[in-house]
């Protein structure tokens, strides 16, 4: 069926399927390592508490049946090889439901985390994973060609990711609209990497061009990932190239990788590898009928379900990150749609004396992710995430919820090994301390010639309490 096979988009297929499920492994992995601590049994914020009090219609998991940091761990090490079979293309080389079968169960088994995740799970990029499996999972085997509803239905992902990310901006912070927004950005941004204080350092001139070049690639060229080839191909090497240079300068998930990934789907074969290569129509037999009538049917489903974020595209009131379904298919996406202009840093303090009478009593906890030592570069995470280090952003910007870190103080007066687990250092080397505080500071990027003559990649002053000293009678 010539009008359903999308036979110069084999390279796409294969970067959509092995790229999506690289993705789920570092998600799963990610899971296993941080769950148990942030949300398990006893977790800062219990998922079997949030269980119970929850409803399946709204918050649908395989976790409602039976929970246990063991089954959580032993499911995600599952899910994890699946993926990863998915990356090596083992069930690719099947029939064309094998890949869709293995996707789905990935997807379920995420979906069911993310579900009962709370505040920890509560970023885009989540449902961007979710929406991205599912999508792809109807991709086919190497036995047929992709289906072409699929592959546009993946650049309406792209567009409705970029779109809406433009879109939040211009309604949002002024500083879009003024061009001023990446003078601040690369230092306020919740964690920066090794790169992101020499992009601050760049001249203003630089930072405008770059406001402009955003505007550029997510106002306008996403309109061109429907456009016949090569155009639709440029529009997506563009995003490609603007997608990589935040990934050079920061630290976002996976969400600027998935993005990579994702826009490949309007890339053929002849743009990337020249009409001269074929690597396609050749082996490619076609679809079956039971193929094209299943994954029709899922193509209309989704159209269906476009309706709500298509509707809030042209909303004056757009909604960011918002899914409107509880199996997060088709969501509205969008990021920054305000800047940060001063970067506030929470530093938990612990101290072992009886009675601390100076801030020599005083020992900071290190993050592994988030700035704490002035001395110390920032790392490169992503596309790993580091859920505790990224609360403690959103903490230090006032957020309201502040359960999870009201648990994470009493966890350091225990000393609970998992939670320190997921700290770079704890000073105190697994005892106890009597008390702990959190202060906030103001954080700034050292100027070069600050840097020269301090060693200092971060400058900061005292900015206020977050939490006076409390030792483990205050919980009780």
């Amino acid at each position: 069926m010539e009008w359903f096979d999308a036979t110069n988009y084999e390279v796409a297929r294969q970067v959509l399927q092995r790229g999506t499920a690289a993705v789920f492994v570092i998600a799963l992995i990610s899971t296993a390592a941080q769950f148990p601590a942030l949300l398990g049994e006893h977790g800062l914020l219990p998922a079997p508490r949030f269980i119970a009090r929850t409803s399946a219609k709204t918050h649908p998991s395989v976790f409602r049946w039976h929970y246990s940091d063991r089954s959580l761990r032993v499911l995600c090490w599952l899910g994890a090889a699946v993926a990863a079979a998915l990356v090596a293309g083992l069930p690719q080389l099947g029939p064309p439901w094998l890949p869709t079968v293995a996707f789905l169960l990935v997807w379920a088994l995420y979906l069911s985390v993310v579900d009962i995740g709370q505040t920890f799970y509560g970023f885009g990029w989540e449902s961007l994973l979710l929406e991205a499996g599912f999508t792809v999972a109807w991709l086919g085997s190497n036995d047929v060609a992709a289906p072409t509803t699929i592959i546009l239905l993946i650049r309406w992902l792209v567009f409705r990711l970029e779109f809406g990310a433009g879109l939040i901006k211009l309604r949002g912070d002024r500083s879009w609209r003024d061009l001023t927004a990446l003078y601040y950005h690369h230092e306020t941004q919740p964690m920066p990497n090794p790169l992101s204080r020499f992009a601050h350092l760049l001249p203003r001139w630089m930072h405008r061009g770059e406001v402009l070049g955003n505007h550029f690639a997510q106002l306008v060229v996403p309109f061109f990932l429907f456009a016949p080839q090569p155009v639709a191909s440029v529009a997506a090497a563009i995003v490609i190239v603007t997608q990589l240079w935040l990934v050079l300068s920061g630290n976002f998930a996976w969400l600027n990788v998935l993005t990579i990934i994702l826009a490949f789907s309007a890339v053929s074969d002849d743009v990337l590898l020249g009409a001269s290569v074929p690597v396609t129509a050749a082996g490619l037999s076609s679809s079956p009928l039971w193929f094209v009538v299943l994954t029709s049917a899922v193509a209309a489903l989704l159209l269906v379900l476009s309706y709500w974020p298509a509707k809030n595209l042209l909303s004056r009131r757009q909604l960011m990150n918002a899914s409107f379904n509880r199996w997060h298919l088709v969501n509205a996406y969008g990021a920054f749609g305000s800047v940060t202009k001063r970067r506030y840093e929470v530093i938990v303090e612990g101290s072992s004396a009886a009675m601390p009478a100076s801030d020599a009593d005083w020992l900071p906890y290190e993050f592994k992710g988030k700035p704490g030592d002035v001395r110390r570069i920032p790392r490169q995470f992503a596309p790993y995430h580091l859920r505790l280090d990224w609360l403690m952003w959103f903490l230090a910007l006032g957020s309201p919820d502040t359960r999870w870190f009201e648990a994470f103080v009493r966890r350091l007066l225990e000393a609970d090994r998992p939670t320190l687990a997921l700290l770079r250092i704890d000073p105190f080397d697994g005892s106890a301390p009597t008390w702990v505080r959190a202060r906030v500071y103001l954080y700034r990027f050292t100027t070069r010639a600050e840097r020269r003559a301090t060693g200092q990649w971060w400058m900061r002053e005292p900015s206020g309490w977050l939490l006076r000293p409390v030792s483990l009678a205050s919980f009780r």
